[in-house]
């Protein structure tokens, strides 16, 4: 489980069941937002209750039921600052970039306002996360690794998931960069690790090493 200091929901998005997380640190009213999917009024909703007031919008990579909540979060809190890997960077702002077009109901949203790139940190409510790039389920895909907490945090977006890894197939997807990135830069991180991802249960990277079919040590 995450250290006491933090505390972390999810809001769970259909029709994709994509994992919106909400970050806090523990006694302070602001917090972070990962992917906000199709139902942003949902996240707001949760905001409202918990009296939370979102002090970043940080995106894993920009397919559209990753960042269909921004435009939507941005009318309700206008000084958000949205933030995305350089290489995703155009999907925000194109419906056939992010995917979106081809399911015939075009999703934007407002451009970045800060892109990232590997060894980048991101410092907002009291939380300071290293950014990492695992390209391959999208081109300029990052994932926010929180260091300062026991175990160490992993906000990994499509890149590893419980039992499975990204879809490699999509436009500027590379099956061989996905796994070589989560062999070579997240296993490196101590086996505790926990990773929250864009679908399905959370998990750890010591589970991930030894039982993944798909990058594991026995793959």
């Amino acid at each position: 489980m995450p250290a006491e200091s933090i505390n972390i929901e999810v809001v769970v998005s259909p029709p994709f069941m994509e994992n919106t997380w909400i970050v806090q640190r523990a006694g302070r009213q602001d917090c972070v937002i990962f992917d906000p999917g199709f139902t942003p009024r949902e996240v707001i909703a949760l905001l409202e209750r918990r009296s939370l007031h979102p002090a970043a919008i940080l995106l894993t990579h920009g397919h559209v039921d990753h960042i269909a909540g921004n435009a939507v979060l941005r009318e309700e809190f206008p000084e958000i600052p949205i933030l995305i890997g350089t290489g995703d960077a155009v999907m925000l702002t194109s419906a056939r970039s992010n995917l979106s077009q081809m399911g015939g109901m075009p999703v934007t949203s407002p451009p970045a306002d800060r892109l990232l790139k590997e060894g980048d940190q991101v410092d907002y409510a009291g939380l300071l996360f290293d950014v990492l790039e695992i390209p391959g389920h999208s081109p300029g895909h990052v994932v926010y690794v929180l260091r300062t907490e026991s175990p160490c945090l992993v906000f990994g977006g499509d890149v590893l998931f419980q039992g499975s890894i990204g879809r490699s197939d999509f436009p500027g997807g590379n099956h061989r960069q996905l796994v070589t990135g989560i062999q070579q830069k997240l296993f490196a991180l101590p086996p505790e690790t926990m990773v929250f991802p864009g679908h399905g249960e959370t998990t750890t990277i010591g589970e991930e090493m030894q039982t993944n079919p798909f990058c594991g040590l026995n793959s």
